[in-house]
């Protein structure tokens, strides 16, 4: 739960993810702790994370939520690294058959993570818009388009 403060402060300084209230990052480090994961810098503070989530009517579906570094720590390979190891736990501790993401068709830097991952793993990635940008009440947000990568091999 420590974390949550230092994980909103990423993610808002991003500048390209959808910030979610300060409250709902400490939550999602008290509830989804088990499908996330964070990295630290030598004296331990928070560097970047990846939030995610089992769907409900899908148990072996991890839903990745948000991925972000600081910016100081860029260009490393560290969300790929995150990426892997948060996967790698989810599948050794309940099973893993997909991967599921949203991506906006301006984020590159998420397109490359999520494309990379799925030729790193030799499985099938399928994109398909999930939420049209209409449905958003704030009238500018650009569509979400759901990537589907999976499925692993046993």
């Amino acid at each position: 739960m420590e974390d949550g403060a230092a994980i909103w402060r990423i993610a808002r300084d991003s500048e390209v993810l959808d910030l979610n209230s300060s409250y709902s990052y400490l939550l999602w480090c008290r509830d989804f702790a088990a499908t996330s994961v964070v990295a630290r810098d030598e004296t331990g503070g928070p560097i970047a994370f990846v939030t995610g989530y089992i769907r409900p009517d899908r148990p072996e579906t991890l839903v990745v939520w948000q991925v972000a570094v600081d910016r100081a720590h860029r260009g490393k390979g560290l969300a790929a690294t995150l990426l892997d190891a948060l996967t790698t736990r989810v599948s050794a501790e309940q099973g893993l058959a997909s991967v599921e993401t949203t991506v906006t068709p301006d984020n590159t830097a998420s397109d490359r993570l999520f494309t990379s991952f799925a030729q790193r793993h030799d499985v099938p990635l399928e994109r398909e818009v999930l939420f049209d940008g209409e449905l958003f009440p704030e009238g500018t947000h650009l569509p979400e388009v759901l990537y589907r990568i999976g499925p692993f091999h046993a």
